[in-house]
């Protein structure tokens, strides 16, 4: 059998070792220009343009077409997605699914919605290919990831929340203070998948503390930990000092964000993907 994970661009997968893997690309939009979130997007270049780009911009999910094509022509697939209550690519990917296997009679499609975005759904994918390098059935996989997403949970800090406010994810008025008084948000994909404002912090060092205080309220010992940084790796590698005092031994990775990740949690935000003990 053939498989294959096909992943949103929220997931800030570029590549993906191991087993055959496809990227399905966001895309960033304003009235004058539009990013493509793929591998190549030059992520500096597009947050300068927003900064100084006066109009309003937004993002565009992936059609079906697009997910259909992620798909290939593989036997069993996986395709995971941003959260549906924050995008349609989740929505796009169930319909890309019907039409692929309605196409093709035998093959097996899993959809899953990740209630998350970011290094969450590294972790998700992560866990898909330990279940094909270990030879598993595709139903035994997606029971398994299913109930392994019970246990993994995404937590974030920003400096900036005017993108979230322009595309109606805060209110402006929260946002305007928080570039005001310079404050840093710390906040968490909540089980319904959207976004949950937790704390409000005066500087990053606090901010940072904070959100490892919160990881830790939330079951974390140990287990592995996925850092999505936006232009930020000092503060990435903060959070991974403070995580290694306490867990020397702990699988922690850290990458930059892709452009979807980087147009909402903006410059200087982090994004955290970990798994709990309750396993």
């Amino acid at each position: 059998m053939q498989y294959r994970i096909a992943a949103d661009s929220s997931s800030n997968i570029r590549t993906f070792e191991g087993v055959d893997f496809a990227g399905v690309p966001l895309k960033i939009i304003t009235k004058e220009k539009e990013y493509i979130d793929t591998p190549d997007l030059n992520l500096e270049q597009m947050v300068a343009e927003l900064k100084a780009y006066k109009g309003t911009s937004g993002t565009s999910c992936p059609n079906v077409y697009e997910w259909l094509e992620a798909f290939g022509d593989a036997d069993c697939v996986f395709a995971i997605a941003i959260t549906s209550n924050l995008s349609g690519s989740c929505n796009a990917a169930r319909q890309a699914a019907e039409d692929y296997m309605a196409a093709n009679p035998g093959r097996k499609v899993c959809v899953l919605d990740s209630l998350s975005a970011g290094p969450e759904l590294r972790l998700i994918a992560e866990k898909i290919r330990e279940g094909v390098h270990a030879g598993k059935a595709f139903e035994e996989i997606e029971a398994e990831t299913r109930a392994y997403m019970q246990h993994t949970h995404l937590l974030f800090t920003l400096r900036s929340l005017e993108n979230l406010a322009r595309n109606g994810r805060v209110s402006p008025a929260v946002a305007k203070i928080a570039g005001v008084l310079g404050i840093v948000v710390v906040g968490k994909a909540s089980d319904a998948g959207t976004l949950q404002q937790m704390h409000k912090c005066r500087g990053e060092k606090r901010a940072i503390d904070t959100l490892y205080s919160e990881m830790k309220a939330h079951g974390y010992a140990g287990g592995r930990v996925r850092i999505g940084h936006n232009l930020n790796l000092p503060g990435a590698k903060q959070l991974e000092d403070i995580i290694r005092a306490e867990y020397p031994g702990a699988d922690i990775q850290i990458e930059m964000s892709a452009g979807l990740c980087m147009f909402y949690a903006e410059a200087g935000g982090l994004m955290v993907g970990y798994e709990d003990a309750k396993q």
